[in-house]
């Protein structure tokens, strides 16, 4: 074989591949098409073995579709639709964090101020005053489907699927039999809108808001906020990888 000639087995090794997934990558536009020998065998260079690298640092960085994209679009010289895609990837992942600082703090707000202390006799109290009573007022946070939906930014249908999943608990209006919605259960509904940005499932969640309901504080998520915490700085460490071996790429191809 000519030397800087590889083949598609010498691709493959490098990184615990198969030759076919080296030769639906280059398919897929995410390797450069390879030249063929007189036989009609493929034959990479280098310049392929990085784009393959890039590629892999890419995918635990910006998922499998989004870096296919990046390196279908170095491959045709759309540098500036690549760096494009990559910022979308970092945009999403400081509103992952934002969001995350969100899920924090509405669980801090969960814990119950400390009951004031009884203050000390000062003698008979004074006699009730018989001034009426005031006509109860409606329950602050109450809300209906179709509102808290657009709240959260989702479907009606997504709130009835919580609801089945034991996510929120809606009570039914006698009248109407609309759900009606209470304080607690938009607090619920929103955190599990968070956690679901985090990417767990509704298996997951479930529990996770029983406990809060149940305890009242943020002690039951601390451990999944750690894991979200720590999956979204590997994130990030995987975003400086997969920008340090596309920059090497490109850096080769111009």
């Amino acid at each position: 074989m000519p030397r800087g000639r590889l083949r598609p087995v010498d691709l493959a090794r490098e990184h615990g591949l198969s030759t076919q997934a080296v030769r639906n990558y280059e398919e897929a536009g995410i390797l450069p098409a390879a030249a063929r020998t007189e036989h009609g065998y493929r034959t990479y260079t280098a310049r392929h073995a990085q784009a393959l690298r890039a590629f892999l640092a890419l995918v635990p960085a910006h998922g499998h579709a989004t870096a296919t994209s990046i390196m279908r679009a170095a491959n045709e010289g759309a540098t500036e639709e690549a760096l494009r895609l990559i910022d979308e990837s970092h945009a999403q992942l400081l509103e992952d964090r934002r969001t995350l600082e969100a899920v924090e703090q509405a669980l801090r707000s969960l814990v119950p101020p400390p009951a004031p202390s009884a203050e000390p006799s000062r003698g008979p109290s004074p006699a009730p005053s018989r001034a009426p009573s005031p006509a109860p007022r409606a329950e602050p946070g109450v809300t209906f489907i179709g509102p808290l939906a657009r709240k959260l930014g989702i479907r009606p249908a997504t709130l009835r699927k919580w609801e089945q999943a034991g996510l929120v608990e809606p009570r039914r209006d006698p009248a109407t039999g609309y759900r009606v919605y209470s304080a607690a259960d938009v607090r619920d509904a929103q955190l599990a809108h968070q956690l679901r940005r985090g990417g767990y499932l509704l298996e997951q969640i479930a529990p996770l808001i029983r406990q809060v309901r149940a305890a009242g504080g943020l002690a039951p998520l601390e451990s999944a906020l750690r894991d979200w915490q720590e999956r979204l700085s590997a994130r990030g460490r995987a975003m400086l990888r997969g920008a340090a071996a596309l920059h090497t790429y490109l850096d080769e191809r111009e």
